[in-house]
């Protein structure tokens, strides 16, 4: 593994990021808008997901809070079909939800996402 690199892995997640270096600007959440400090747990979401073909595709960096409400509240089906854009997943009801609320949190907090998953509501 290169150096300057850190390796976190969390709930099957592994991501590799470069810390910020000193003057350079912390990257943004793009669900929450939230700055991600290197020393916070992070994750890269597959815009579509690698088992619906997303392999290899566009992936964003998010706090894991960010990415794993994102895995609650939708399936992966409806994540390859509908929600494979920042901006659809910020229209969803609960996520918008839930970005209002992380918006007043601090970039480090950590909570658990209840249950294996949310209950699913059709659109």
């Amino acid at each position: 593994m290169p150096s300057g690199h850190i390796l976190w892995q969390e709930s099957r997640v592994e991501t590799r990021g470069k810390p910020a270096r000193p003057g350079e600007r912390d990257p943004i959440c793009p669900l929450c808008g939230r700055r991600i400090p290197p020393d916070v747990a992070q994750g890269r979401h597959h815009l579509v997901p690698r088992l619906k073909g997303g392999k290899g595709g566009e992936t964003v960096l998010l706090h894991a809070i960010c990415h794993a409400e994102i895995h609650a509240a939708l399936s992966e089906a409806d994540l390859a079909t509908d929600f494979a854009t920042v901006a659809a997943l910020r229209a969803h009801p609960s996520i918008a939800a839930f970005v209002r609320w992380v918006a007043r949190r601090p970039p480090g907090l950590r909570t658990c996402v209840p249950g294996p998953r949310r209950a699913k509501k059709r659109h």
